[in-house]
């Protein structure tokens, strides 16, 4: 008994959506979420993974298939039947990519606007410290400009409160620096308290650098001044 194409187109259809949806959900490419923020941004991750595996289970699927079934067959010197082209395929191949990204681009600007992205609220300026500019590879041990009102800053998405710990972040030369102001402790790690909520508080002194914790999915890049 022959299966009729519909069938097969089907049946292959749902096995890509489960396999995609699988792996889309089930990669482990992501460290621990260690923050609110982290699981906004793994959802959206998460839906660029399932998309992206389907579209490639499907064009390498298509290759594949193509190859074996449009071979050249011993024997055969002939010319393949010429294509003038699909209208209705070109269509649907340039809607189905269309979609795909304004979609995208619509869940990312929600994802990025929940994490406070379009809230760049209490944005101080920090004055660079000659200190760190003018002597290479003494940047660890630069003047840091003192701030004693840090403890009250507020949160960007929660104005008029200050945050449960404020971390101040200094960016230096091929390190990081951290103060606690409420015990005046200085460390090279970033040590937060777990379920509380934390203001970081970030300047560079020398060149821009990327402020990046995977766990926490954010990244915040500091300019000078």
């Amino acid at each position: 008994m022959k299966i009729p194409s519909t069938i097969w187109t089907l049946l292959v259809g749902i096995v890509l959506t489960a396999v995609s949806f699988w792996l889309g959900q089930n990669h482990g490419l992501l460290p621990t979420a260690a923050s609110d923020e982290a699981f906004l941004v793994d959802g959206l991750f998460n839906t660029m993974m399932t998309i992206s595996v389907g579209i490639f289970l499907i064009v390498e699927g298509v290759l594949i298939f193509s190859a074996i079934r449009y071979r050249r067959r011993k024997g055969d010197d002939s010319d393949g039947e010429p294509t003038h082209g699909n209208v209705p395929l070109e269509i649907l191949w340039t809607a189905i990519p269309a979609i795909i990204v304004i979609g995208l681009s619509v869940y990312s600007f929600e994802v990025y606007n929940s994490i406070g992205g379009f809230k760049p609220d209490n944005i101080q300026e920090s004055p660079i410290a000659s200190q760190a500019t003018s002597i290479p590879g003494a940047a660890i041990a630069a003047t840091l400009d003192e701030n004693p009102d840090v403890r009250n800053i507020a949160t960007p998405g929660n104005q008029g409160t200050a945050a449960d710990l404020v971390v101040k972040v200094t960016g230096l030369l091929y390190a990081f620096l951290f103060n606690y102001p409420e015990s005046n402790v200085f460390s090279g790690e970033l040590h937060v308290p777990i379920g509380r909520e934390v203001y970081l508080d970030m300047a560079a002194n020398d060149v821009i650098h990327a402020f990046w914790v995977p766990e926490f999915r954010l990244k915040q890049d500091l300019i000078p001044g």
